[in-house]
């Protein structure tokens, strides 16, 4: 029993640290952007850019290159992977946004230079862009037929597609509203005025919630806040009203439409508003953040109205239907990640990853999937482990592992690609993960050059032979049924 009831609070606690600290200014605007782009850009450009008769260097660059920009992690990028795979990108492209995003965006590679090496960070983005690439090209290959089958006679249009000036400024605002709310900047940090709220029992209750969800870095919980409390509750406010506010909107506004987006707006300007608990009460401040996060959405009110109102309702449907689809299944595997996370100990994994082994390798990667951490927060935790003495080999198999394969990020992948790519996709992603860790380990381990390349080459000859092999039963069958 106690054992159960150790495992409930794990997945209590992680659930509300994480809506508290992490799901409002990255992934709330991530839904409208993805609602935007299912809504307001036409197939036809996506298609040209991202679709699966796309010049391979374009599609592959414009994927890897967009999901440069976005500090995020895996489910904040899974609406974004989802809006672009249902209007009309080809698998392999999407598939490398959605790989190449949370793993090596700018803001991931800096800090890793920052906090555990130039070594690392230069190792990072070489084996994520690369992987990446792979990654998305295999499953492009794997599912070629199936792919084709899902545009269907969409590609044919697709050079005459194009997007309206309107909806790159509308989509480009929305953008900009994710980037004020995630960046940091001292800009952002850099405080314009502060005012004190006195509340003699403000102490008491954040006592109290300390207790409820009590902060552990070995193991990254972060707690609860007052703010973050009061976050959720606007949250299960928005829900609520979303429901018939947005939910039903591809049938005309209602009422509770502008009621659903003014709290949505209002959520967003106190996730980015600095509060600290004091002796007197709470000092609030406004910083560069709050003024940005504020004036991106008070800008897209006329962005906004330059689109007809049908273009506004099916925008916000959209939104409201990525929602359903996504967050419960981000709130379950949260949960669940919670309560896998009582029973790992950390001493384990130091254990198996002191040395460059395969056992040690997949331990990182195994490391990255239960013990998820969002985007930025899995570098202070390799660093941790690193000077516990995790080898550097296993520490980059959990760095390309952990910003992809979440159980909440599996479990979203699956409902928006299906269960047979989305585990192909795990699986990739675990093994490329794990030769990484290999590679790099051993080159740190002072590998010759020349027996390095031979082993990687020897490995891409692997995959491609594998790759050749499934290609020549596909033709074998198909010439078996025309015949």
């Amino acid at each position: 029993m106690d054992g159960l009831m150790l495992a409930l609070q794990g997945g209590l606690d992680s659930l509300a640290s994480y809506l508290a600290a992490h799901v409002l200014l990255c992934l709330v605007p991530a839904f409208f952007i993805a609602g935007a782009l299912s809504a307001l850009v036409p197939q036809q450009a996506i298609i040209r850019f991202l679709g699966p008769t796309a010049p391979k260097w374009m599609s592959y660059s414009a994927a890897a290159g967009a999901g440069s920009l976005l500090a995020v992690c895996s489910c904040t990028i899974q609406p974004l992977f989802a809006g672009i795979y249902k209007k009309g990108a080809g698998l392999g492209p999407a598939i490398t946004f959605l790989f190449f995003a949370p793993a090596a965006n700018i803001l991931a590679l800096a800090y890793t230079g920052v906090a555990l090496g130039a070594e690392f960070a230069i190792a990072r983005i070489l084996l994520a862009l690369a992987f990446g690439i792979g990654i998305g090209m295999i499953m492009a290959i794997l599912f070629r037929e199936a792919d084709v089958a899902r545009l269907g006679d969409a590609a044919t249009f697709a050079d005459a597609g194009g997007v309206p000036g309107k909806t790159l400024a509308f989509i480009g605002m929305l953008v900009a509203l994710l980037l004020a709310g995630t960046l940091k900047l001292d800009l952002f940090k850099s405080v314009v005025f502060a005012f004190e709220l006195p509340w003699s029992g403000a102490a008491g209750v954040q006592q109290t919630l300390d207790r409820w969800v009590p902060v552990n870095e070995a193991i990254g919980a972060e707690g609860l806040s007052l703010q973050g409390a009061l976050l959720i509750g606007l949250l299960a406010m928005i829900g609520a009203v979303a429901w018939r506010g947005l939910g039903t909107d591809d049938a005309g506004f209602n009422r509770l439409t502008p009621l659903a987006l003014g709290l949505t707006v209002l959520t967003l300007i106190v996730a980015a508003l600095g509060v600290r608990v004091d002796a007197a009460g709470l000092l609030v401040s406004l910083t560069g953040r709050t003024l940005a996060v504020a004036v991106c959405a008070l800008v897209l009110i006329p962005l906004a109205r330059r689109f007809d109102v049908w273009d506004v309702q099916q925008w916000l449907w959209e939104t409201w239907r990525f929602v359903k689809q996504i967050f419960p299944l981000l709130i379950v595997g949260v949960f669940l990640v919670g309560v896998i996370r009582v029973f790992i100990q950390p001493e384990w994994i130091r254990a198996l990853a002191g040395a460059n082994t395969l056992l040690a390798n997949l331990s990182g990667v195994l490391f990255g999937v239960f013990m998820y951490f969002p985007t930025l927060v899995e570098v202070p935790i390799a660093k941790m482990f690193l000077s516990l003495g995790m080898h550097p080999g296993p520490l980059i198999a959990y760095l390309m592992a952990d910003p992809e394969l979440s159980l909440q990020s599996i479990l979203i992948t699956a409902a928006i690609i299906g269960k047979l790519r989305a585990w192909t996709y795990v699986g990739l992603v675990a093994l490329f993960s794990t030769v990484a860790g290999l590679t790099y380990g051993a080159w740190v381990d002072g590998m010759p050059a020349w027996q390095l390349a031979a082993v990687v080459l020897g490995f891409v000859a692997g995959v491609v032979g594998v790759l050749h092999l499934i290609e020549g039963r596909r033709r074998a069958a198909r010439g078996e049924t025309t015949c």
